[in-house]
């Protein structure tokens, strides 16, 4: 018995052993006839992820430069050097610091410019800033009557003021009632509502 056994364990070994041969000339065969695309595609993958690493590389730098130079315009403002060296670097940066020199100086030219920003929140903030110190009616309607304007109850409130001062009671109730009685300037709604707008 233990010869049928130790002949049937041999059998079971030679057929083990027959599948691995098998399996690693099919799989020779495939690595034969895929090569060169394996190696083309390995190389690509690392081409991918060496341009990739590269990139974020020259993005990191490119933002510590920018914000060295930030450092240096906020030491001296009217560093003019500075200030084109910043918009070459990072123009949405260089258009949020002349926004902010344009607010505090009431620089109407510069927000001028600065309303057709490619930086959203730029041109957002300089379009109402326009609007709100030239006291033009027709620009803060403009203005409130776009999308998504983040001062838009502000110009709403403005207009009405605007408006209140030139007689016209009943255009200035049309503007507040498109304010929410959710928003933060509801009070001064109220307010305009009871005493201003009579």
């Amino acid at each position: 018995m233990s010869i049928k056994n130790d002949i049937t364990m041999v059998k079971e070994e030679l057929n083990s052993e027959e599948k691995f041969f098998e399996k690693a000339v099919v799989t020779e065969k495939f690595v034969k006839k895929y090569k060169k695309p394996m190696i083309g595609a390995l190389v690509a993958i690392v081409l991918v992820v060496g341009a990739n690493i590269a990139y974020d590389m020259k993005e990191k730098s490119r933002i510590a430069s920018a914000n060295e130079v930030l450092v240096k315009l906020q030491s001296n403002p009217k560093d003019k050097t500075s200030l084109v060296e910043l918009k070459t670097l990072s123009p949405k940066l260089h258009d949020a610091w002349v926004l902010s020199n344009s607010i505090s100086s009431n620089d109407a030219d510069s927000l001028k410019l600065l309303s057709n920003s490619s930086a959203t929140l730029v041109q957002d903030i300089a379009s109402y800033e326009l609007a709100q110190i030239s006291n033009d009616l027709k620009l803060l309607e403009a203005y409130s009557s776009k999308e998504g304007g983040v001062y838009k109850d502000l110009a709403l409130v403005q207009s009405a003021v605007l408006l209140m001062k030139n007689g016209k009671i009943d255009e200035a109730h049309e503007k507040l009632a498109y304010i929410s009685a959710g928003s933060s300037l509801s009070k001064i709604v109220n307010a305009l509502l009871h005493y201003g707008v009579k």
